[in-house]
């Protein structure tokens, strides 16, 4: 392992993928951020300490709250892929630029993505981020499944 750290391609793989799975696990808190600011729990227990009637209210669900958790869904559904199919596309020895495009275009394309959703801005910013993360993770696939059938 210590001679794959040294590795530019490798790095640069590990440096891209800790960024898109640090901006994903953000979203945790982002998430309990909206449901304390807008009172909106989704379970029993999470109101146990308030009166009957304030539980009542408080056991809900919100706008703003399903947004960032849709949001966070989206991240699971693309930043798993993207992990698992990087790392081994950064084992099939592609150059370094090529490599740092891919890494690149996908953490920027999360990035954008996390904005255009939590944001609500208008699409198609969301669907063109989210479609540009896909094709990237696509192409390195594309790129390991090539390497694997001539070995």
């Amino acid at each position: 392992m210590p001679k794959l750290m040294e590795e530019e391609v490798f790095m640069a793989f590990a440096t891209y993928a800790t960024i898109v799975l640090l901006k994903m696990l953000l979203m945790a808190p982002i998430t309990a951020y909206f449901r304390f600011s807008r009172g909106a729990f989704a379970n029993e227990e999470d109101v146990a300490m308030k009166s009957p009637e304030a539980s009542k209210k408080m056991l809900r669900s919100h706008p703003d709250v399903e947004r960032v958790r849709r949001c966070h869904q989206n991240d699971l559904e693309s930043v798993v892929p993207f992990v698992l199919v990087g790392l081994l596309y950064a084992l099939t020895g592609p150059e370094l630029a090529t490599a740092l495009l891919h890494f690149r275009l996908f953490a920027g394309s999360r990035l954008v993505h996390s904005v255009a959703y939590l944001g609500a801005l208008p699409q198609p910013s969301r669907a063109l981020s989210w479609m540009l993360g896909l094709l990237v993770t696509f192409s390195m696939a594309y790129r390991v499944l090539g390497h694997a059938m001539v070995l």
